[in-house]
């Protein structure tokens, strides 16, 4: 079966595909914000410019579409049936691209995450393991930089909440 759309109604469709700022990434983003997090979004300068950067936690996250990044729940084993061959390395090529990503991270003392789609569903239990990866000190420093275990709540730091006392 061919595709349902011409050639430019395909390309406007596929122009469409957000890259960055997609619904996933504004969920992981105000979950993180009523956590008291600070954090970067897209650091071109950190391989693979995670979607959301916490810098004084040496922490990438990064919001994986299931389809597009093969994951193992319902929606990212599904392969479309109009030109399986290309879709299935498609998803290889991101898969294999993400873990040299990670790779690449980890060796410079970044903690990396990945939050997938299909996490979205539960925000409760989303928020839970964000709070519990806030509360993680970082792996390392980098050269020539202090870093220190930082308590959430605690004002003047990274993530600092006001006091509510």
């Amino acid at each position: 079966m061919g595709d349902v759309y011409d050639a430019a109604k395909r390309s406007a469709v596929m122009r469409q595909v957000k890259g960055t700022g997609t619904g996933p990434e504004r969920t992981l983003r105000r979950l993180l914000t009523g956590l008291g997090a600070r954090y970067r979004l897209n650091r071109r300068d950190l391989p693979g410019s995670p979607d959301i950067v916490l810098p004084g936690r040496r922490l990438a996250i990064f919001a994986h579409g299931c389809f597009w990044h093969g994951h193992d729940c319902a929606r990212g084993a599904r392969v479309p049936k109009a030109n399986r061959d290309y879709w299935l390395a498609k998803v290889g090529r991101n898969r294999a691209r993400d873990a040299a990503v990670g790779a690449r991270l980890a060796e410079t003392g970044w903690r990396v995450e990945v939050v997938w789609e299909c996490e979205m569903r539960n925000e409760a239990a989303l928020e839970a393991r964000l709070a519990a990866l806030l509360d993680r000190a970082p792996l390392s420093s980098s050269p020539g930089r202090r870093v220190s275990a930082v308590k959430r709540g605690h004002k003047g730091h990274e993530g600092g909440a006001k006091d509510t006392k």
